[in-house]
């Protein structure tokens, strides 16, 4: 596997619509960018891919806790292939192996992790969903972490991304029975 940068960032949300937030929200993004072998060709066979998974899972997920205050209460996934590559690329890194040293690394992950992937060129931006790392239904911990990577991906690569936050939305007010005023704020 052949990475050209590793890119990193952090954002933390003390205010939303607003108000305050119930607590301070640290979400953050370690992001890869690497070569994709299988650019340019029409294969069928991207096991070479599917084996970048587990390292860069645990080489991601490391970077991001890093940047966290405090424990990971959720976490996503996703990549940005170039235009040279297709969506299948991705999925190969993502989804057979990138979730176990994920999980081994926080402890928990009951839950699966949402992912995005797309095609685009350099300066896209993805939208990575994040949940709750153990309950798929903790609605206050679905939410979304936007991320760009300057000068990536060229056309011959795969930027992969592994998000984590220590907290949910910053004001949630909607649950699973519908519309509830928030319970403290910090």
């Amino acid at each position: 596997m052949d990475i050209r940068r590793i890119w990193l960032c952090k954002d933390v949300v003390f205010a939303e619509g607003g108000l305050p937030a119930l607590k301070p929200v640290t979400r953050v993004a370690a992001c890869a960018v690497i070569a994709n072998p299988a650019a340019g060709q029409a294969l069928d066979d991207l096991s070479e891919l599917v084996g970048f998974g587990t390292d860069l899972g645990a080489r991601l997920v490391k970077e991001a806790q890093a940047l966290l205050p405090g424990p990971a209460i959720s976490y996503g996934k996703a990549a940005i292939v170039g235009a040279s590559g297709d969506m299948e690329h991705a999925a190969a890194i993502l989804h057979p192996r990138m979730g176990k040293p994920m999980r081994d690394a926080i402890g928990g992950g009951q839950a699966i992790i949402p992912s995005n992937v797309k095609i685009g060129g350099v300066g896209s931006v993805i939208d990575i969903p994040l949940g709750h790392k153990d309950d798929v239904w903790a609605f206050d911990q679905i939410d979304t972490l936007s991320v760009m990577v300057p000068n990536a991906p060229r056309p011959d690569e795969i930027v992969v991304i592994v998000a984590l936050a220590d907290g949910g939305r910053p004001r949630p007010r909607v649950a699973k029975s519908g519309a509830v005023p928030p319970t403290s704020v910090v």
